[in-house]
């Protein structure tokens, strides 16, 4: 039986059906829509497929249109913006059942030396993962037990998370809580060799938790919600080469929430405090 891992190296594993043209499943799963990291992620397997692969991603912008039904499958139409000496675009178009769900457009760069080079730290010095409970650990420690349905997406999660901070459980918990959440994760298992998966893979886990520093100040992040939150857009940026199925810290805080929506961004290092990745991404909130 194959590890969560191997499943999301298949999951981003798409099938072509024509020129430009390619066919993704969606796991029938008990989630009202299709999670938006695996069509973001997807989608960008199916613009890196239509490139002469000696460019790597870098940098995404995508819309969710439309949620997406699990257990049917999703065609992607990339439309090939521009090839250049530096730069290729890759437009993507997902459809399921005669519908758009979403966009994303795509930008692939000849890898060259710049002139220069700085980044800013990280923004605070956090535990290493490995002295942090998993995700399952910390509700299996709380509650005694975790929930059938919890252990059950326990089991498929294809990505070992651990939050920075405790988990918080009732209302006094969060009170004065600020916008903020950070987490070290990783694949829980190896993800092959091909730069694209690893890319892929990561764009998947950009849309786990990023939503999370919006709620952290009105609920807690376990247990019954009154708020649902969908992503609306978002972005991302990628400096550096990664690999996902090894340890990567997500920095993540939310600057504003107002009208119905919250913003969210984050940063992606790796264990050295090298910044790989940016992230922003936009969310609706709503009263259950």
């Amino acid at each position: 039986m194959k590890n969560p891992a191997e499943r999301l190296v298949d999951l981003l594993d798409l099938e072509q059906i024509e020129v430009n043209i390619f066919r993704g499943r969606s796991p029938q799963e008990s989630l009202q829509r299709v999670f938006g990291g695996q069509v973001a992620g997807q989608a960008l397997v199916a613009a890196g497929r239509t490139t002469d692969g000696d460019r790597p991603v870098h940098s995404l912008h995508a819309y969710f249109l439309r949620p997406g039904r699990p257990g049917v499958p999703i065609v992607y139409q990339v439309e090939r913006v521009r090839d250049g000496r530096s730069f290729t675009t890759r437009r993507v178009t997902a459809v399921q059942e005669g519908r758009t769900i979403f966009n994303l457009t795509a930008s692939f760069h000849k890898p060259e030396e710049g002139p220069f080079e700085h980044q800013l730290p990280p923004a605070r010095k956090v535990p290493d993962p490995k002295e942090l409970p998993t995700v399952a650990e910390e509700i299996r420690a709380h509650l005694g037990a975790l929930p059938d349905q919890l252990e059950r997406m326990a089991r498929r999660q294809p990505f070992d998370i651990r939050y920075v901070d405790r988990l918080r459980w009732n209302a006094e918990e969060i009170k004065d809580a600020e916008p903020r959440s950070a987490v070290w994760m990783r694949a829980v298992g190896p993800l092959g060799d091909d730069p694209l998966v690893h890319t892929c893979a990561l764009t998947y886990a950009s849309d786990m938790t990023l939503l999370d520093a919006v709620r952290i100040p009105v609920e807690p992040l376990w247990g019954p919600r009154a708020f649902d939150l969908a992503s609306l857009d978002h972005a991302m940026w990628f400096h550096r080469p990664f690999r996902a199925d090894e340890w990567f810290l997500y920095d993540q805080e939310s600057p504003i929430a107002t009208g119905g929506r919250g913003l969210a961004r984050g940063r992606i290092y790796d264990l050295e405090g090298r910044l790989l990745v940016s992230v922003v991404q936009e969310g609706l909130f709503r009263a259950l």
